[in-house]
């Protein structure tokens, strides 16, 4: 039976967690891209409040995996700039989210948009690009 290297265990985490990166930035994209969709539709239908909750809730759901992915493929890149890109991008989806739901100050939709997709070209370089070569290489070795 082969034994895997840290290397290899280290590279397959950061290639996993970069693809749920990926997966869900790009659910969540289609997210904020179907909601008003829906929510049109939905204007001639009698709207059920728990159906707008549930849709509505989904934001918590896709922030709270991010959050997971990014806490991985940060902690296994092997470049300071992408940890550091990571963290600012969720943290500013995050208070985008949050001021969302709290209504506290009109931003455009674009900028959600944008966000996400900023979010996803990161971790596909960061899959592509930020590789350890050894062991020593990765912003926090273990």
């Amino acid at each position: 039976m082969r034994t895997r290297s840290i290397k290899e265990s280290r590279f397959q985490l950061s290639s996993f967690s970069n693809a749920i990166g990926i997966s869900v930035a790009g659910l969540c994209l289609v997210h904020c891209l179907a909601t008003p969709l829906i929510f049109i539709a939905q204007a001639n239908v009698q709207a059920q409040e728990s159906t707008h909750f549930i849709w509505s809730i989904l934001d918590i759901v896709f922030l709270s995996i991010s959050l997971v992915a990014i806490f991985w493929s940060a902690k296994s890149t092997s470049k300071q700039w992408m940890r550091i890109a990571l963290w600012t991008n969720w943290i500013l989806i995050a208070l985008f989210i949050f001021n969302e739901k709290l209504a506290l100050f009109p931003l455009p939709e674009i900028l959600m948009y944008a966000l996400t997709s900023i979010l996803i070209i990161l971790h596909i370089v960061n899959v592509k690009y930020c590789k350890c070569d050894d062991d020593t290489c990765c912003i926090h070795p273990k």
